[in-house]
């Protein structure tokens, strides 16, 4: 064997959890849950399915983690970053802005409403979504809105998300990219007036 191949092959061993974590994620959101399954993801991997037991004990260990994964990275990807915006309004603004341009966390989410059967998945999509909510919320209530207001306002903004999201999953609406962003400016612009 020659060297290139070989350092591929010492390579391709060392997958991390994380390696199959993200794979298992880019399955589900390709594919739905019910796709995520050791054989394909170590095809997909280019590896044997022993090394799925180097860091995992079966399927469900994998998909707890790789949704443990996806909750703290889009958490940080987008949570930390505007919650530290000091403005309220703009750091609604900006949330709005950053989450519509979020696809593969879109396709996530949309698999796992499809999967809300499951036993692992309710109770990842009820926290992250109440997670959500709450954040939502503390930001309208910083914006100068009741709390009652405020509530009603985040509950509306993540419905229209959710139901964005689901939408999308069947290729509606459909809109250029011109439309998309003019939507988007819309719906901050009646969701946090100026």
């Amino acid at each position: 064997m020659n060297t290139d191949a070989t350092a591929k092959a010492e390579s391709k061993a060392r997958l991390s959890a994380a390696d199959w974590e993200h794979a298992a994620l880019e399955t589900l959101a390709e594919s739905g849950l019910a796709a995520v399954a050791v054989e394909p993801l170590a095809r997909r991997l280019g590896v044997t399915k022993g090394s799925f037991y180097w860091h995992f004990t079966t399927r469900e260990a994998l998909i707890q983690a790789a949704l443990e994964r996806w909750e703290r990275e889009d958490e940080q990807d987008v949570l930390v970053p505007t919650g530290a915006i000091p403005d309220p309004r703009e750091r609604l603004r900006e949330l709005v802005r950053q989450v519509s341009h979020k696809r593969p966390s879109h396709a996530v989410l949309a698999a796992l409403f499809r999967a809300l059967d499951q036993p692992l998945i309710g109770p990842v999509v009820e926290r992250v979504s109440a997670r959500r909510i709450a954040f939502l919320t503390e930001a309208f209530r910083h914006a100068g809105f009741d709390p009652t207001h405020a509530a009603n306002r985040a509950r509306l903004a993540y419905s229209a998300y959710v139901g964005f999201v689901q939408l999308s999953r069947i290729g509606q609406p459909r809109m250029s990219h011109e439309e998309f962003e003019a939507y988007i400016r819309d719906f901050i612009d009646t969701l946090v007036p100026r």
